[in-house]
């Protein structure tokens, strides 16, 4: 087992919980390594509990090759990133209050976007998907993916990747807090959009 991955794995977990944007059993983690495996976080565990002894080793098909725990049973998100961006080495599925709250009333609120700096760091989509049941076509997450890196999920919350770690989270961190404002300024009449030049100022991936 990669033991530095397994141990930023862990703490990002660890972090999901202390943020509050997962909760009981919530949310899941991955990264994949350089042999084609990937580290997974296990199922039923809280987040909070996680730690890197408890992860599991799975395949490139998603099925576990080590560790003594069950992989969770939306790995079929993961593999989609993985598929659809070859700088997906670590994906992050979670439930922050305000993005899940657009998500599962069926709204993007970042199609118009809103703050300049948010553009260079996520783009100007962060792509709503419909819901993707375990086993289920994953054909619209990975085309999303192919051009996002943070993407909502209908009636199941936000899934970002990243090429390391921090990248990962830091998106997922920026999407909870354009949600935020985009929620808080819905009463003053809704954001108001960037000029277009603005939203298209260059990625700083």
């Amino acid at each position: 087992m990669d033991e530095s991955a397994a141990r930023q794995l862990a703490q990002l977990c660890q972090h999901l919980h202390q943020r509050g944007w997962v909760a009981n059993h919530d949310g899941n983690a991955s990264v994949r390594l350089a042999d084609g495996t990937a580290l997974a976080s296990p199922t039923a565990v809280s987040k909070r509990d996680v730690r890197p002894e408890m992860l599991v080793s799975v395949n490139a098909e998603g099925q576990v090759v080590s560790g003594g725990r069950r992989v969770f049973s939306e790995i079929a998100l993961h593999r989609a990133a993985w598929r659809a961006r070859a700088d997906a080495r670590w994906v992050v599925h979670a439930h922050p209050p305000y993005a899940t709250a657009w998500a599962c009333s069926g709204q993007e609120f970042w199609a118009s976007p809103f703050l300049a700096e948010a553009v260079v760091s996520l783009g100007d989509r962060i792509p709503l998907v419909a819901t993707t049941p375990p086993g289920g076509d994953t054909a619209g997450l990975e085309a999303a993916l192919s051009v996002a890196d943070a993407v909502l999920l209908g009636n199941h919350g936000v899934l970002t990747i990243g090429p390391d770690a921090q990248t990962a989270l830091l998106r997922l961190e920026l999407v909870e807090h354009l949600a935020r404002i985009a929620a808080l300024s819905r009463p003053l009449g809704g954001p108001l959009p960037l000029p277009s030049s603005a939203s298209r100022l260059p990625r700083g991936r």
